[in-house]
């Protein structure tokens, strides 16, 4: 065993030798190869920078080139940046001016419509024919398709220039040819005189003269006559053209009013059934207040002097005089003293029965046909709120038939409803007065009876204290 490591060891060592010889050898194989790919590796590096040497200088100068260019593109793009912002804010004003103009056509194309309105609205009934084309024209001009903006606007703005004209010829008065309804409904042929908002009217056979007014569902003017004073001063302006003509400061309105005026009998029929009713209750009741007044103030009452002398008589024992006496006195007065004188001799309480049966005997009389005059006085404001109501109802009814364009046909109606109320009103607060103070009247009368029989029971009371003291 010891001598088998030695050999072993003896081996190894040739044999290391062995391959390091031959890794000597390779490896020097691999260095002369390595050197000969460095030698050609500088040598192409040496071809390459000759090369690049050679082509440096022209590359610089493409690239200055290059650079100058790209500079004066930058100062180009920056002017025309500056162009283009220049140009963006000029379009924004540019923008800005065309939509304020736009704005202002508009306001000028509504304004010229309102002024159309207007004008129609401010044209007598009379000059309608004379405008009627220049109006239409320019009320259908934004309709037609064969108008351009300026066009159209012209036909407007010819509307303002007639308005205008208009109201020059006004200042000193016109004339021109027409024609116009007469008061009994006629057509006639004349001339039409306009001095400022009033327009007159002469037919040219002089049948017919007058001012003019717009009556509702009449298409053609309507001459309202005047006083005849007026007539000849008319004739003679539509003749000649001079002339003086009528004033009317209000305008109209007063002939309106004085045609408005109602009598007494028109404003009962336009109470209808019901105002008649109402005012049938209201003559009822006022025959009944006058009845009731003259019985009331007629129904006589003793004074305390006549109690007083029937008393002295009954004191000086003289029965027969004292009847005799309160004979003498009218009326329910004197009955009850009669009553009085002959049951002197009873009881208190008898005495006082038998005068109080006068007293409540009487009181039917006096306080008769009052109830009426209550139920007149509370029945005739429900009777006018009635007729209100049939009123409205047939308000209703028309404007269901024709519409709320006829003021004339819902007149009957609404006059209806408010006549009643006002008949009610009018029969009802004179009969409450009438009727409180014929009640208290009647009151006043009873407590006049009342006030004498206590003065004769008082007194028959004293006569029989003094009879016993005696």
């Amino acid at each position: 065993m010891t001598r088998i490591l030695p050999a072993l060891a003896l081996v190894l060592l040739l044999f290391s030798s062995m391959a390091g010889s031959a890794l000597a050898q390779g490896f020097e194989a691999q260095q002369s190869a390595l050197d000969k790919r460095l030698e050609g590796a500088l040598e192409q590096l040496s071809k390459e920078r000759t090369r690049i040497a050679r082509e440096k200088l022209p590359l610089s100068k493409d690239v200055s080139k290059l650079e100058s260019e790209v500079a004066s593109l930058r100062k180009q793009r920056e002017r025309f940046q500056k162009v283009q912002d220049s140009s963006t804010i000029d379009l924004a004003s540019l923008r800005k001016q065309v939509g304020a103009l736009g704005d202002q056509d508009e306001f000028i194309k509504s304004r010229l419509g309102e002024f159309l309105r207007d004008f129609e609205g401010r044209l007598n009934i009379a000059e309608l024919p004379r405008y009627e084309a220049l109006t239409e024209a320019a009320k259908l001009s934004d309709k037609n398709v064969n108008l351009d903006a300026e066009a159209k606007r012209d036909t407007q703005v010819a509307v303002v220039a007639a308005a205008l004209e208009r109201l020059r010829d006004q200042l000193g008065g016109q004339r021109f040819e027409g024609e116009a309804l007469g008061p009994d409904g006629v057509l006639t042929q004349g001339k039409f005189l306009a001095l400022g908002p009033s327009v007159f009217y002469v037919s040219d056979d002089g049948s017919v003269s007058g001012l003019v007014e717009n009556q509702l569902n009449a298409a053609d003017p309507v001459v309202v006559r005047l006083p005849a004073v007026h007539d000849v001063a008319l004739a003679g302006v539509a003749g000649s053209g001079a002339g003086r003509l009528p004033l009317d400061p209000t305008l109209g309105k007063a002939l309106k009013v004085v045609k408005a005026r109602k009598t007494v009998g028109e404003y009962i029929a336009d109470g209808g059934v019901v105002g008649y009713v109402i005012l049938a209750l209201g003559f009822a009741a006022l025959l009944l207040t006058t009845f009731k007044a003259i019985e009331i103030l007629g129904f006589p009452v003793a004074g305390h002097e006549s109690v007083d002398e029937i008393l002295d008589d009954l004191a000086e024992g003289s029965q027969a005089a004292a009847a005799k006496r309160a004979a003498e006195i009218e009326g329910v007065a004197g009955e009850m003293l009669q009553t009085g004188v002959r049951h002197a001799g009873e009881s208190r309480s008898v005495l006082e029965e038998l005068l109080f049966e006068k007293v409540l005997r009487v009181r039917p009389t006096l306080e008769r046909f009052l109830p009426f005059l209550a139920i007149t006085a509370a029945a005739a404001p429900l009777l006018g709120l009635l007729g209100t109501v049939i009123g409205m109802i047939n308000t209703f009814q028309l404007i269901t038939i024709f519409g709320t364009g006829d003021a004339k046909s819902l007149s009957s109606g609404i006059s209806e409803a408010l006549m009643t109320t006002a008949l009610g009103l009018v029969v009802a607060i004179p009969t409450l007065i009438l009727h409180g103070a014929l009640s208290r009247m009647a009151k006043r009368k009873l407590g006049l009876l009342e006030e004498l029989s206590v003065a004769f029971v008082n007194g028959i009371d004293v006569l029989r204290g003094s009879g016993a003291r005696s």
